[in-house]
């Protein structure tokens, strides 16, 4: 079956102390969902278990990444969590913490 995409949303979001990728990440899929209301499931004959939801986590080191932590901030669907190179690492000047930023593409599909 064909998957067609219904909604992309985006977010940021930042671990301001510690560099934790995941924490950043969480943040930034919360961010992208959070101003969402999905209201097209009758209209398609669908519910929100039928949603198949990508999750693009851009960090600088998505190795990192506790994907299913990430898939959790999602109530409904079958997510897969897609680590990818990016976001932003800003170290502090003394070298001992850094500042986070990841980013989030939340793409929301159904079968035909």
């Amino acid at each position: 079956m064909a998957r067609k995409r219904y909604v992309t949303e985006m977010g940021m979001g930042t671990d301001v102390h510690g560099g934790d990728y995941t924490k950043a990440a969480r943040r930034a899929v919360s961010d992208a969902i959070r101003h969402s209301s999905l209201n097209f499931f009758r209209a398609l004959d669908k519910s929100p278990d039928d949603m198949k939801i990508t999750v693009r986590i851009g960090v600088q080191e998505p190795d990192q990444l506790d994907t299913a932590a990430i898939a959790a901030e999602l109530p409904y669907g079958e997510v897969t969590v897609v680590p990818v190179t990016g976001g932003l690492d800003v170290p502090e000047e003394d070298g001992i913490d850094r500042l986070v930023i990841a980013t989030a593409a939340v793409l929301v599909a159904f079968e035909d």
